[in-house]
């Protein structure tokens, strides 16, 4: 029987390149044998597996977390698998001993977990860029793909998913939420005839991070899942872990605003109304991961908006050399919900400033018609090519595909946008910057 480190160190192994496992610790070689397999095999453990091919694919070092199977306990750990010339080096830790886990979980990265009716279960991986870690092979299967030729891909590649009646797709809020979902409806990009219905749970890192999704797909409409406990103890932990401080952030920041608690500087008082603008941003953000986006919305001061929302990148900004340049203005009334208004505007006006070259002005201009008022968010970067203005609105599409980040943002804005009766619209061409326009209803 494998045993548990009682040390706190790392459990070495070493696949070469045809992923035999040529050398292992002692905890990690008696896994393999209770997988019936040897050192000098294939290693046998498919979770771990997963992680070393991906590591492999990417060219990489990938951390990820992993379920191994002992014969009478199951051990939750987290894998390091990392390239050395045509090897890859393994290092496990946090070796956590659990009972073993039901069908449900029993193959997180592979195929072969059955269901209570016998049938094998289709399960799939991805980490927190939606990258496919693995597909079990009957999923590959249904999907019509070869299960060792996807890891690494997005798994928008492999699927296109698709709105529900409300226009919303469970996946994508759950991936801005950092929680689980059930529900997603998908087609398979290699042939459209097969539609899936994903569900999946949120994996985290050894430190708590979110770390990606592990899941399972139905096939043929069949009824989705109901959210697990999982999910459920998730946004309760959410909102015992940030909600109360930001709560106490807040209200300690306006009695500095206030100078409650005596004679204060004046723009000590300020740097009070500061924190006080971006932990309400921080809060609106939380509030909006747990519920459906507003729909119309009430009056409200575009320009007084724009201007909150200047206040919070003001630090991102400086540390480029940019500045952002609103355009003086009076009140601009227009009908919209608060919360989306301001997370739109932080987004349109984070990218303006990191697709800009140090020294460059990010510029505000507001104008109104009779039936609209918008605000226009200029930037002097490299612009976006006409093909591409249209995909950059999708989900985890970028203009560049070497930037980071999840290629969401610009969705959610027109998303939320929409939701409120407006738009957000793109004017833009190769080496002119960009001019990203919110519009709404006037008020």
């Amino acid at each position: 029987m494998a045993s548990v480190p009682f040390e706190p160190r790392p459990v070495l192994g070493r696949l070469d390149r045809s992923g035999r496992l040529v050398s292992a610790d002692a905890e990690l070689e008696a896994l393999q044998r209770e997988a019936g397999s040897s050192l000098g095999q294939p290693l046998a453990l498919p979770q771990i597996a997963a992680v070393a091919q991906l590591a492999r694919k990417l060219r990489t070092p990938v951390s990820r977390p992993a379920l191994a199977a002992s014969t009478d306990y199951d051990i939750e750990l987290w894998v390091e698998a990392r390239p050395e010339g045509d090897d890859i080096a393994l290092s496990l830790h946090g070796w956590t001993q659990r009972a073993p886990a039901g069908p449900r979980l029993a193959a997180i990265l592979g195929g072969g977990a059955e269901t209570e009716t016998g049938g094998a279960r289709n399960e799939w991986a991805a980490d927190e860029e939606l990258r496919i870690i693995s597909l079990s092979a009957d999923l590959a299967e249904l999907l019509g793909v070869e299960p060792d030729g996807v890891a690494g891909q997005a798994l928008t590649r492999i699927v296109r998913l698709e709105e529900d009646e409300a226009g919303e797709m469970p996946l994508i809020s759950a991936l801005a939420a950092r929680r689980g979902f059930t529900g997603q409806h998908a087609r398979s990009r290699a042939d459209e005839a097969r539609s899936v219905i994903l569900s999946g749970e949120v994996v985290t890192g050894a430190d708590g991070s979110f770390a990606g999704f592990r899941g399972s797909v139905e096939a043929n409409g069949a009824a989705s899942l109901a959210p697990t406990a999982r999910t459920a103890a998730f946004d309760h932990a959410l909102d015992e872990v940030l909600r109360s401080p930001l709560d106490r952030i807040i209200e300690s920041a306006e009695r500095i605003m206030e100078r409650s608690e005596g004679p204060l500087r004046s723009d000590y008082a300020s740097y009070g109304n500061d924190i006080a603008a971006a932990a309400r941003h921080l809060l609106s953000v939380l509030t909006s991961m747990s519920e459906e986006p507003a729909q119309g919305g009430s009056s409200i001061d575009l320009a007084a908006l724009a201007a909150e929302a200047v206040v919070m990148l003001d630090a991102p900004a400086g540390e480029r050399g940019v500045r952002i340049e609103p355009e003086v203005s009076e009140n601009l009334p227009a009908r919209g919900e608060q919360r989306g208004v301001i997370q739109i505007l932080v987004n349109l006006i984070g990218n303006a400033i990191r697709h800009s070259p140090e020294g460059a002005r990010v510029r505000l201009v507001f104008s109104r018609t009779p039936g609209t008022a918008s605000v226009t968010v200029t930037d002097e970067g490299p612009g976006i090519a006409p093909a591409d203005q249209q995909r950059i609105f999708e989900r985890f599409e970028r203009a560049d595909t070497k930037e980071g980040g999840t290629g969401l943002g610009l969705a959610i804005s027109r998303r939320l946008a929409r939701s409120m009766g407006g738009d957000v619209t793109l004017d833009s061409a190769l080496g002119e910057g960009a001019r990203f326009t919110l519009t709404l209803p006037a008020a």
